[in-house]
């Protein structure tokens, strides 16, 4: 599928009152959603299987966004909190059978390698930012991530 299909694609559900669309093609999956509620996955087994989705009153994308700062603020004191710089599917490991990239009690240094995070089918490395021992990771695999999301915390 062409960007610019894509891209009519969001622009027909922007106008239309559909709250949501889903598409598939070639194993290419896309899900366009318009609503006023943060939308939570209950991931399921694998990729292919269907999520569960739950439903929670919030004002507003910006709430959400608030509340992943101050979650990471509030484990500030706690060590560094490495956060999600996109929305995605987090991966611990560069494959389904591969190991994963860190586990608590590995130390790390800066710039290496903490996860992936898979956006429109591009796989994004998130790379550490500071040097220490991982003392949490604060999401599972393959589940899906928000913008500004903590993911690991680092002491």
């Amino acid at each position: 599928m062409e960007v610019k299909e894509i891209l009519e694609l969001v622009q027909a559900v922007s106008n239309s009152e559909l709250t949501g669309l889903q598409y598939e093609e070639n194993g290419v999956r896309l899900s366009f959603r318009k609503e006023k509620k943060a939308v939570s996955y209950v991931q399921q087994e694998m990729m292919n299987s269907t999520p569960v989705v739950t439903e929670a009153s919030v004002p507003s994308a910006m709430a959400t966004e608030q509340t992943f700062t101050a979650n990471a603020e509030s484990m500030e004191g706690k060590g560094n909190v490495v956060v999600s710089p996109l929305v995605g599917t987090f991966y611990a490991a560069p494959a389904e059978d591969a190991v994963a990239f860190v586990k608590v009690g590995d130390t790390v240094k800066k710039g290496e390698v903490l996860a992936i995070v898979e956006a429109m089918k591009l796989m994004n490395e998130i790379e550490s930012e500071y040097e220490g021992t991982v003392a949490e990771i604060l999401v599972e695999n393959a589940q899906m991530v928000e913008y500004g999301q903590p993911l690991f915390r680092i002491v």
